[in-house]
């Protein structure tokens, strides 16, 4: 199940389509029409095996097989389940709401109880659904456990004198300092504004990967600075 990064922060239902095999609801998993009941195999008994014995001395031998006339079913349907066919269970798409908990790790496994596959008998309970969580692809976001990293780019200017800008997170826009001389790809970190962890109150950080534009097209004006600088530096 795939999640948004918003879910994870906040918590709550999300919804899940499956396409699962499910108990027959006309024949309640007997495969037998309504109405109608499975016969018993009379070879087997039912059991769907065929169980010989033989003594030799003081050694007694038991040997299991399957029923070879029923197959191993163990009983004999006269008249199918329109509806299922004969098979005691149905394959039928079903939407389930699933609750997600605040600050879901990738990868965390949610149990369904008793929306797994049907028992092999009318009378057993359907096993659990096991849903795993995903993160939905963010354009602006990336995670990594609890943290959170984006990418901004700055002039080059403002990469050599510094300056202040405003990012935008999941929990609003914060204010970053750009510290004079700044290199590009340099990473500055903001504690406590990525996601939240799993099953306690703590946050994880906020990771900002700055990249550097450099201008390709200038006015003369400022090719003319530009020319005064690298005079300057020699």
């Amino acid at each position: 199940m795939i999640v948004p990064l918003e879910k994870i922060v906040k918590g709550g239902e999300a919804e899940v389509r499956i396409s699962h095999l499910r108990t027959c609801p006309a024949c309640k998993g007997s495969g037998a029409k309504e109405g109608t009941s499975p016969r018993i195999c009379e070879m087997c008994n039912g059991t769907g095996k065929i169980v010989t014995s033989r003594q030799e001395g003081n050694i007694s031998y038991k040997e299991t097989r399957i029923c070879p006339n029923c197959g191993g079913k163990g009983k004999f349907i006269d008249t199918p389940c329109p509806k299922c066919g004969g098979t005691g269970v149905i394959d039928e798409p079903e939407k389930l709401m699933v609750n997600i908990p605040i600050g879901a790790e990738e990868g965390m496994v949610l149990r369904v109880p008793s929306k797994g596959r049907p028992g092999t008998t009318p009378d057993q309970i359907p096993g659990d659904l096991l849903v795993v969580i995903g993160t939905a692809y963010d354009q602006n976001f990336k995670r990594s456990g609890a943290d959170l990293w984006h990418t901004e780019t700055i002039d080059s200017i403002d990469a050599v004198l510094g300056t202040k800008i405003k990012v935008s997170t999941l929990d609003g826009s914060i204010d970053v300092k750009i510290p004079k001389g700044t290199q590009p790809n340099t990473v500055l970190r903001v504690k406590n504004k990525g996601l939240p962890y799993f099953g306690n109150t703590h946050m994880g950080d906020f990771y900002l990967r700055l990249e550097v534009h450099i201008p390709q097209a200038l006015s003369d004006k400022e090719i003319e600075l530009y020319k005064q600088l690298q005079s300057l530096k020699k």
